[in-house]
């Protein structure tokens, strides 16, 4: 087997990605992705090396994505925007043999200080070759190479999360556990293929687990087309999607609530759409219903995490229940388990459990952590806090862990913490997650000062946004004389709230 395989079996003349104006065929996809296979294995790229991609959504990610999954290799996508010192920390983590760089990538790869990612040994560039690079118009030349067979446990993918607790690491997720999520939410449709006249809305980043797996992983395996979005704009959004006749749109709640406040669309604006879909946050309820009234489109919400590939729970298929993420999907076991380790009663609260074969093979190089989410006996513990009511539908209700959730994205507050402490003048920090009506949740900081400095607010959320991603910078900084702590000295993170 190989997660690459995907685009085999389907009629070659159909469309399978719209980017940048340009409409790409199976046929087309399949020249060259067994191309740039034989351009990895001439650079020497081995089953198991890491390879990392620095494209946004557009037909660069897609080529590189097959290509590396067909050589065996291990993909490692990261996100464009994140500043070099992130992307230098992520890259030296996993020890990324390679660097895939995209046109919206090139200006912050050039940054990035390679002296320090001794391993790095390539960097192909998709619009020419730098100095010292590979272009990957020459890669896309070789002589062709077929797939490589890979067994179920071997790792496809590397997808940097916060985790279920601690600092943002890599988690391991194989050919069978991507797979077997594909399959699981092509199974939502009906038939468990899909539909392959299905044309979706990629906009969701493709670097993210949403994004990779659920859109355009289950769209190559039914044989449908994907509409490749760099940048949302909700009006254009709107225009593309009469345009080409898209039928699955999928996003954040922060995409949902744009088009929700926009008053000038039509009626009509999604009246190509079969199904719509919220995931990655929780989708306000009142934004859900006031789709529905003013465009008749029921939003179906799901949960998932990376850890699961990442779909756990979804609602598509079953009654319309506005704040509800649905019921556990096939082939998932599902329990909510209370604060003294028993199953949760029916309308109480109880952190949710999951066991299936989409659930991950552990952090990379972090045993620890591994040990501490998922149990000997294979449940993993998300961290999560739901409830599930009379007939079956669940709820969520809180986070058991201090996880941040901005525009569907996690942030962990150790990491913002660490890098405010970094700033000279600053004696103590504590990071919370406050309500915000565009992202769901925004970064805020509370920061005590050294005696005698004189610190400013601007000046710390630019010291953060040099090292980390904007996402994950304090949208506000308080200034306070003390973090409260309780007696064994952890941060009082809900009274700060």
């Amino acid at each position: 087997m190989n997660l690459a395989s995907i685009i085999e079996n389907h009629p070659a003349e159909d469309p399978v990605l719209i980017s940048r104006g340009r409409v790409t065929d199976y046929g087309t996809l399949r020249e060259q992705v067994a191309h740039l296979r034989g351009g990895f294995v001439g650079l020497g790229i081995e089953p198991g090396d890491r390879v990392a991609i620095l494209c946004a959504n557009n037909w660069y990610f897609v080529v590189n994505y097959l290509a590396i999954l067909g050589v065996g290799a291990v993909a490692v996508p990261l996100n464009p925007l994140s500043p070099p010192l992130e992307l230098e920390r992520e890259l030296a983590s996993v020890g990324a043999r390679a660097l895939v760089v995209g046109p919206s990538g090139r200006d912050t790869a050039a940054k990035v200080d390679v002296e320090h990612l001794p391993v790095l040994e390539f960097i192909i560039h998709g619009k020419g070759a730098e100095a010292g690079g590979v272009a990957l118009d020459d890669l896309l030349v070789a002589e062709p190479v077929p797939i490589v067979e890979r067994d179920p446990e071997d790792l496809a993918a590397l997808i940097f999360t916060s985790g279920t607790a601690g600092f943002p690491k890599a988690a391991m997720l194989s050919h069978g556990n991507l797979l077997a999520n594909i399959g699981q939410v092509l199974a939502l449709r009906g038939d468990g293929r899909g539909e392959s006249d299905d044309v979706t809305f990629g906009v969701l980043p493709l670097f993210h687990i949403f994004g990779l797996n659920v859109i355009l992983g289950a769209a190559l395996a039914a044989g449908a087309s994907v509409l490749l979005v760099e940048r949302f704009d909700p009006v254009s959004a709107i225009e593309a999607i009469n345009k080409h006749r898209v039928s699955v749109v999928a996003g954040a709640p922060t995409m949902w609530a744009a088009w929700a406040s926009l008053f000038s669309l039509e009626p009509d604006s999604f009246a190509t759409v079969k199904v719509a879909t919220s995931g990655a946050a929780q989708l306000d309820p009142g934004i859900s219903r006031a789709i529905k009234d003013r465009f008749g489109l029921e939003i179906g919400e799901g949960y998932g995490l990376t850890e699961a590939s990442p779909v756990v729970t979804a609602s598509i298929g079953l009654p319309y229940r506005p704040g509800s993420v649905g019921a556990a999907v096939d082939d998932v076991e599902l329990r909510l388990v209370d604060t003294s380790g028993e199953d949760a009663l029916v309308g109480d609260p109880g952190e949710i459990w999951v066991r299936g074969p989409n659930v991950f093979q552990g952090y990379w190089n972090d045993a620890e952590a591994t040990r501490a989410t998922v149990d000997e006996d294979g449940w993993l513990h998300t961290g999560d806090v739901a409830l599930v009511d009379d007939e079956g539908f669940l709820y969520l209700v809180d986070r058991a862990k201090d996880l941040i959730i901005v525009s569907g994205f996690n942030v962990y507050p150790a990491e913002v913490e660490e890098v405010v402490m970094e700033m000279p003048g600053v004696r103590d920090c504590a990071v919370v997650g406050v309500p915000h009506p565009h992202t769901g949740e925004a970064v805020k900081a509370f920061v005590v000062p050294e005696p005698g400095f004189a610190l400013e607010e601007d000046a710390i959320i630019e010291h953060c946004a040099q090292q980390l991603a904007r996402y994950k910078c304090p949208q506000k900084v308080n200034f306070v004389d003390e973090v409260p702590t309780n007696l064994s000295g952890k941060i009082l993170r809900r009274a700060l709230r």
